[in-house]
């Protein structure tokens, strides 16, 4: 499995839960509350 380094993304979606990371490769990642992060475009 690879491994990345994550650089999170601060937006008021913060506020209610919903974050936003960057990876090594600048794609965008989301994490909704305690759930895994998924890639936004596959």
């Amino acid at each position: 499995m690879p491994y990345f380094y994550f650089k999170e993304i601060w937006t008021p979606l913060k506020l209610l839960g919903i974050k936003l990371y960057k990876d090594e490769s600048e794609h965008l990642w989301v994490k909704f509350w305690s759930r895994d992060r998924r890639k936004v475009f596959k």
